[in-house]
């Protein structure tokens, strides 16, 4: 058998939840603990996200998206009483297991969310090389194809060559706007 963890068994748990719900059933799962007095056997609920950049209408926006759209997680110790106040928490479909048996995350995973999910500032993970063709996929230039010939990554920024009126015209872009070919 598996060593539980040195916490007495307190482990992650994956939770489904009915996609669109998860705040709502992190928060009546909240609710529950305190008022059945579950707090020394399910300590933390989440709901994983993280910050994304997207650009609308030109601007740059900071959202917030959901990891694992429809899960939930749970980190507490599975008994019988545990196991009921979650399962039986309203739009909660069930644990992430094999029959009724709820099988925990890996300690591996939940330190990857969590370091994932402690991301301040969105990373910029442009895709592209120079001399890569793209289209250009938002913003006056959109539709047109060019090619890229200089990127700044700390700004997430890149400079693309496009076909305007017989000649390459360089135009600088934010690397949302552009998609590879």
């Amino acid at each position: 058998m598996a060593k539980q963890t040195s916490h007495y068994g307190r482990r992650w748990y994956a939770v489904h939840a009915y996609s669109g719900y998860e705040e709502n059933v992190a928060q009546n799962l909240r609710q529950r603990i305190e008022s059945m007095d579950m707090e020394e056997k399910i300590f933390t609920v989440l709901v994983p996200k993280e910050k994304k950049i997207k650009i609308k209408n030109g601007k740059r926006k900071i959202i917030e998206e959901k990891i694992f759209p429809g899960y939930v997680l749970v980190e507490m110790v599975v008994d019988d009483d545990s196991w009921y106040v979650v399962r039986n928490t309203p739009n909660v479909t069930g644990f992430i297991g094999t029959g009724v048996t709820p099988t925990p995350v890996s300690d591996e995973e939940i330190a990857m969310l969590q370091k994932r999910m402690g991301i301040e500032e969105p990373e910029f993970n442009i895709d592209v090389s120079v001399n890569d063709p793209v289209r250009i996929i938002d913003g006056p230039f959109k539709n047109f194809e060019g090619k890229v010939s200089d990127i700044d990554e700390t700004r997430g920024k890149v400079k693309v060559l496009v076909n305007m009126f017989g000649r390459e015209t360089p135009v600088e872009l934010d690397f949302l706007q552009i998609s590879k070919i």
